[in-house]
């Protein structure tokens, strides 16, 4: 409990509530915050004493820095679950995807388009939305998408033909790239040395969202075909409602910078800084060799080892589950330990490992193991590769930074899909060994990072 004397109550109520405020400073503050109510006892306690020696100013500053922490522990929670409702309307339609193209004719490079083309408009509207986030803020931004998104999977739940089918991906795509904007608002309200565990946190509900988001659309699938997209139509719209009233701009006035919107220029920036160089390499190979992996799994799976809609539904709940599971739990603990570097490289050639032997798997049980190894290496690269891009930012560029590297990624989701459905076409174990090399080349690429401060251990150095 906070004490009710000298001040220090009435500097929480007023920090805690106060609009706009931000993060906790990393310094001689941190002690102050307890974390538990032994802890906090022992934080009040200490404010105390120093109020007795110091004339109750350092009560006062201690008080108005977990005012800020708690607000942005808030706002840590509904960025979660406005990315977390965002995810399962996209991990309801995913594993009933590639049976919808097969049923229109589709093949590995058909199927490897509809892949492709949400990629593709995700370049787009990263390209576009990081920087619009830059100069108008995070939030209407984010509204819009969703608004956006509920389109796309209404043309989804209606899919006739193969073209609207690629329509609708079309669509989501581009709502897909307000991805930009949601880490950007994280970056927001984190500091340097904890914003690979806000980036963790975003993790984690993609995680979540696969978890539910397959078990969701298998059974929505029960009620018929166009029942998993009017699903993801409502939580959409749901997203949109909650959001609303509930998520509040995070980007102050005085830090909103106007850049030409369809100016493309800022990918090439960062290609050309020495410290983003081969970050950005690594964000191009992994998404391109993850991608047509998706695309040469299911087709694989069908038709080596019988797989339908159900298989596909565990596979990628067993992605999710683990995802949610490292990037919620476990990786704040690893990352103090090793840095983002570190877990950078190690997640590559993890993936690269799980994504070659999938063609050597005889039976379901060895491919599910196998997908956890890709799913726990995935879990620990993504938070790291994104928090590296994220420190080595100015804070007026958060959302253009990340923009770019969102925007390179999804040139190697875009490039992937048709790239590995052609060679799943003429040969399925050459599509998975030529997955397995390139996340393997991004894997070398990772060890030219530049070495950087250890930011996450810098906390626990502060506050001992």
């Amino acid at each position: 409990m906070w004490p009710r004397s000298d001040g220090a109550a009435r500097a929480s109520r007023r920090a805690r509530w106060r609009p706009g405020a931000r993060a906790f400073r990393v310094g001689a503050d941190l002690p102050a915050c307890g974390r538990s109510a032994r802890g906090g006892a022992r934080a009040a306690a200490r404010p105390r004493l120093r109020s007795r020696q110091r004339g109750g100013a350092t009560a006062a500053r201690a008080a108005r820095t977990c005012g800020r922490w708690s607000v942005s522990r808030g706002r840590f929670g509904v960025i979660f679950f406005t990315v977390l409702i965002d995810l399962i309307g996209f991990g309801i339609v995913l594993p009933i995807l590639p049976f919808y193209a097969q049923r229109f004719g589709a093949a590995g490079l058909g199927y490897g388009g509809v892949i492709g083309v949400f990629s593709l408009m995700q370049f787009v509207a990263t390209a576009l939305l990081g920087k619009l986030s830059d100069r108008v803020g995070r939030r209407p931004v984010l509204l819009t998408t969703m608004l956006v998104n509920a389109v796309g999977y209404t043309l989804f739940a209606f899919a006739g033909s193969y073209w609207v089918l690629f329509l609708s991906r079309v669509v989501s795509g581009f709502a897909g790239g307000n991805i930009s904007a949601a880490q950007a608002y994280m970056a927001d309200i984190t500091t340097p040395a904890e914003r690979s565990r806000g980036m963790g946190v975003v993790g984690a509900a993609f995680g979540i969202g696969f978890s539910l988001g397959p078990a969701i659309g298998g059974f929505a699938a029960h009620f018929g075909t166009a029942a998993p997209g009017l699903v993801a139509v409502g939580l959409s719209l749901a997203n949109f409602v909650s959001a609303y009233f509930i998520l509040p701009e995070s980007l102050k006035t005085e830090l909103r910078v106007k850049r030409p919107l369809l100016d493309l220029a800022h990918i090439g920036d960062a290609v050309a800084r020495p410290k983003l160089r081969p970050l950005m390499a690594v964000w191009a190979l992994v998404p391109l060799a993850f991608a047509g992996y998706t695309v040469a799994l299911p087709l694989h799976a069908a038709a080596a080892l019988g797989w339908k809609e159900r298989e596909m539904a565990i596979l990628f709940t067993i992605i999710g589950v683990t995802a949610a599971s490292v990037q919620g739990y476990f990786f704040g603990k690893i990352v103090r330990r090793v840095g983002e570097r570190a877990l950078v490289i190690a997640g590559t050639f993890g993936m690269a490992l799980a994504i070659a032997v999938v063609p050597f798997l005889s039976s379901s049980e060895l491919l599910y193991g196998w997908t956890f190894v890709l799913a726990v290496s995935n879990s620990v690269f993504a938070p790291a590769a994104t928090g590296l891009v994220s420190v080595y930012a100015d804070p007026n560029e958060q959302g253009t930074v990340l923009g770019a590297a969102q925007a390179i990624g999804a040139l190697g989701r875009t490039a992937g899909p048709p790239l590995i459905g052609t060679v799943y076409d003429a040969s399925a174990i050459m599509s998975f060994v030529l997955a397995g090399a390139i996340m393997a080349i991004a894997g070398l690429a990772a060890f030219s990072l530049a070495p950087m401060a250890h930011h996450a251990k810098e906390i626990e150095e502060v506050g001992s």
